[in-house]
């Protein structure tokens, strides 16, 4: 496919997610898989673009949490075709433990981040949401993970992100991970 072709697809794509066509987003993400693009460059141009641009719009109050969502769920939509499924371990780079913290529900921003992960060749262990301090501890031990990320867009469930850390120095295995933390509820001097 040529380059000019290749960004074309990646207008559409972006228009699509811009707009919730999670059909036109299908299509399009068919299209980009037969051709051989690699996911990353589909995630760098045309996803992360029309999701930040929906961050923008929904901070400018021009869009409300319903269009956001439905966004996500058309980027969602072509990450499920663009990505391998997890399988052979010989090409992972590590292996990360995510998820979104107790009390919270909230998934768009962690699926974006393990899908970027998992585009980057990592494994990627998704907890899903509402998940328990301990969970995320007892996982990240038992598949050997290197990275545990918890996601957070509440700012009541922030507060639960300590109880990960408390638990990683406790058991005395806090120097064994990296800890990632993100979500709106979550600033620099937070982290």
């Amino acid at each position: 496919m040529q380059k000019e072709n290749i960004e074309e697809y990646f207008e559409k794509l972006r228009y699509a997610i811009l707009n919730g066509d999670s059909e036109l987003a299908r299509k399009i993400a068919d299209t980009l898989r037969e051709q051989g693009v690699e996911p990353l460059k589909v995630v760098n141009e045309a996803i992360k673009p029309a999701m930040d641009e929906m961050g923008k719009r929904y901070e400018r109050l021009e869009i409300f949490l319903p269009e956001l969502v439905i966004a996500g769920e058309a980027a969602q939509e072509v990450l499920n075709i663009l990505l391998p499924k997890e399988g052979g371990e010989s090409f992972i780079k590590g292996k990360v433990v995510i998820g979104t913290i107790y009390g919270d529900i909230h998934d768009i921003g962690k699926n974006i981040v393990a899908a970027m992960l998992r585009a980057n060749g990592y494994r990627v262990i998704d907890l899903g949401t509402d998940v328990p301090p301990r969970n995320f501890v007892e996982t990240a031990k038992k598949e050997g993970a290197m990275i545990i990320g918890i996601s957070c867009l509440l700012t009541p469930s922030m507060y639960y992100m300590r109880d990960v850390i408390s638990r990683l120095i406790d058991e005395g295995i806090r120097n064994k991970f990296y800890v990632i933390v993100g979500g709106a509820a979550v600033y620099p001097d937070w982290a």
